[in-house]
């Protein structure tokens, strides 16, 4: 009999299951991964943006994880000497129908107590020679990591502290008892006190496992980048990012110095034909009939038609991509850019049509499911581990 298990070999569920044994360091955990590797997914598929917590309402979670996640982020990298670097972004309104947007984003970054620098057209264009727009907003604090390296660095913490990892071990079903979860998996049944799925794209799969209907959906959005030609790898210093859809949860196609010294742009949001759909050929009618099927999907969709179409067009060609780079960096060229790997988001949709907005948790009495998990949970994967044991303590 385990303590507690965790599914999902992903940056939080390594964060949970680390927190876990740091509070009781004689407890019997494990953690359950579907696939061959940890961080097979999104942890390993995305921009490597350590987020400051620039667009988060006040007061959520999101916000406040966020800002403990930057500082948690950092500590754990310099402990484990994993390479890091703090180059700050740019928030840049392109033309003067975005200086709006970029005011109201000025009070909210003030609001969530971030350090922050207005840049007039002209600053801007010092500070970012190839970058055009009328204003910028300066966050110093936002950095980039390669997350893979993070998530190894928890798992190695967890391991040495007594913690088992089982991985190629996806679960095929959970019942709840009043003393204990089964877990069922072609490995054998584990047995556990209380147990946390953290299972990203499979998140309403694991809660509909034991017998709840969730009240949400998630859908997969498929987001694609570019990476700059090796001659234009000096193009930027900063993370440059446009100034977002307020009506999406997405953050729009930015360019991002990673760690090894590369940059990509990128993501795009377009809906995935398949929980892991990495490519436009990865299809599951099945599983796209059922995501078709949830209301709040077909309502989701319905309320998004011009943008889903623009982000369709855009996905199709890559002229259309660039131009969307182009509006605050003229210079790049059709050559500069070249493929790069695709990440896919798990995100929650309700059946109101409503996407969700923060972090979401769905209790039962011995479990806790981490229902949406979008970024910046990555950067917040720490912070979002206490906020689990937090809940997970009050059953006890």
């Amino acid at each position: 009999m385990y303590d507690c298990l965790i599914i999902g070999g992903g940056i939080v569920g390594l964060a949970t299951a680390r927190e876990r044994l740091r509070r009781t360091p004689d407890a019997r955990v494990v953690l359950l991964e579907k696939e061959a590797v940890l961080t097979a997914h999104q942890t390993g598929h995305n921009s490597g943006v350590i987020h400051a917590g620039v667009y988060y309402p006040p007061g959520s979670m999101k916000a406040r994880f966020c800002t403990a996640g930057n500082r948690a982020t950092r500590a754990l990298c310099d402990a484990h000497d994993i390479p890091y670097r703090v180059p700050g972004k740019l928030l840049v309104a392109a033309d003067e129908s975005e200086r709006a947007g970029l005011a109201d984003l000025w009070e909210r970054i003030g609001r969530n107590g971030l350090e922050r620098e207005w840049l007039s057209g002209d600053a801007l264009a010092e500070c970012e020679p190839a970058v055009h727009g009328v204003a910028a907003i300066r966050v110093p604090s936002s950095g980039i990591v390669d997350y893979r390296a993070v998530g190894a660095a928890l798992a190695a913490e967890f391991t040495t502290a007594g913690g088992e990892i089982v991985t190629d071990c996806p679960v095929t079903g959970l019942s709840e008892y009043a003393s204990e979860v089964v877990v069922e998996t072609p490995q054998g049944a584990f047995h556990t006190r209380r147990l946390v799925a953290c299972a990203g794209l499979m998140a309403d799969r694991l809660v509909a496992m034991l017998g709840i209907e969730p009240d949400f959906r998630i859908c997969p959005f498929r987001g694609e980048y570019y990476r700059l030609a090796a001659p234009r790898s000096n193009l930027v210093q900063h993370l440059i990012y446009p100034v977002p859809d307020p009506s999406m949860p997405f953050l729009g196609v930015h360019l991002t110095p990673m760690i090894d010294g590369t940059i990509t742009i990128g993501p795009n949001a377009v809906l995935a034909l398949a929980r892991e759909g990495y490519r436009w050929r990865d299809i599951d009618l099945l599983e796209t009939t059922r995501l078709l099927a949830f209301a709040g999907i077909r309502r989701m969709l319905a309320g998004h038609i011009r943008p889903g179409i623009s982000e369709l067009a855009d996905s199709a060609s890559k002229r259309r991509y660039l131009a969307r780079v182009q509006r605050y960096c003229p210079s790049l060229t059709l050559q500069d850019l070249e493929p790069h790997p695709a990440g896919v988001r798990a995100q929650a949709v309700t059946r109101d049509g409503a996407l969700v907005g923060d972090f979401l948790f769905v209790d039962t009495p011995r479990t806790l499911h981490v229902a949406n998990a979008p970024s910046p949970a990555a950067t917040s994967a720490m912070p979002i581990a206490e906020h689990i044991l937090d809940r997970l303590d009050q059953h006890d």
